[in-house]
């Protein structure tokens, strides 16, 4: 059996900057508790190993925008974040406070006015065990990376829809914002690998459950703006916040009403409308579901309507913004 080749630190290090070099930057610039303190260049942009958040998705974290210098909806995320790390046993290793100042630093050095933001805490290195009593203390990572144009700009012709064969999370790895995204990443595999542009799921009762990485409501045919609870799926930031600004006046929104609670299957197809939600989606109408038209097939007025108030949200609402430089 041939031997693995032994590097020393100099060639390994020089074989990383050359990696690096030949492959765009993932990131702007990153944040690592480790090295405690901001890196641009990219061969520094690393989680070890033996961390549990790299081997076992031993982690939670969240991702936020910068829309024209300024974090949007800062305040929800890191309080989602420390919910979520409370339902997985994590103590963040710095207080709500040290880790907004950390956000606003790495965004200072990235040095871009639109950009997208993870923040991930981590259980921490410590070995490549399962159990988290081997990591002495969790550990925060954050990066600032490229954003791209909304899925609306792209596709004005609105989304196509496939209801996913991927088994919906239960208890706490649905409700958390863990790093355990494997169901996540297939379903979005799913969807590449079948020609749509997403894919959707169903509970074991046909109820609406989310996307990949995006949240889902209808317009039923009462005009009522319904999107399911937070049982098996995660309380989305961007649709919380498009139901409070359709909530405070549904009619300008063209709905009766905004109502959280289930939503069948046969409901869904017989909606008016159908969108998905996300922090860099924003709001993207879904005009077909398993080759059935959704409504009259095309984008429908109460999600452009959504888009537009959410756009001016991001960029005119001060309460809801916080400087990145």
């Amino acid at each position: 059996m041939t031997q693995p080749f032994v590097l020393d630190a100099e060639t390994a290090w020089e074989r990383w900057r050359q990696r690096c070099a030949a492959t765009p930057p993932a990131a702007y610039a990153a944040y690592s508790s480790l090295l405690g303190g901001v890196v641009t260049d990219p061969a520094l942009m690393f989680a070890p190993l033996d961390d549990h958040l790299v081997h076992r998705g031993d982690g939670v974290f969240e991702t936020l925008r910068i829309v024209s210098g300024a974090f949007y909806a800062l305040k929800p995320h890191v309080r989602r974040l420390w919910v979520s790390a409370r339902e997985i046993g994590l103590n963040p290793p710095m207080s709500e406070r040290a880790l907004t100042a950390a956000l606003v630093e790495t965004a200072r050095a990235a040095g871009r006015r639109d950009a997208l933001v993870r923040v991930l805490l981590s259980r921490g290195p410590g070995g490549f065990g399962v159990h988290p009593a081997e990591c002495p203390a969790p550990q925060v990572y954050i990066a600032v990376y490229r954003i791209g144009p909304p899925f609306w700009e792209q596709h004005p012709e609105g989304a196509r829809a496939l209801t996913s064969a991927v088994p919906m999370k239960a208890g706490i790895i649905a409700t958390a914002k863990t790093c355990n995204y494997l169901p996540n990443a297939l379903m979005k595999m799913e969807a590449a690998e079948t020609g749509v542009d997403f894919t959707i799921s169903f509970d074991e009762s046909g109820g609406l459950g989310e996307g990949a990485t995006e949240n889902a409501a209808i317009v039923d045919a009462d005009g009522v703006l319904r999107f399911p609870p937070p049982e098996r799926i995660l309380a989305g930031i961007t649709l919380m916040r498009c139901a409070e600004l359709a909530g405070a006046n549904p009619a300008a929104f063209g709905l009766t009403g905004v109502v959280e609670s289930r939503v069948s299957r046969p409901e869904v197809l017989a909606a008016r409308e159908l969108m998905l939600f996300g922090t860099s989606l924003e709001v993207a109408p879904v005009v077909e579901l398993d080759g059935r038209p959704i409504g009259t097939g095309a984008p429908g007025p109460a999600a452009a309507a959504l888009r537009r108030a959410l756009v001016e949200d991001m960029i005119g609402n001060p309460e809801m913004r916080t400087p990145a430089a």
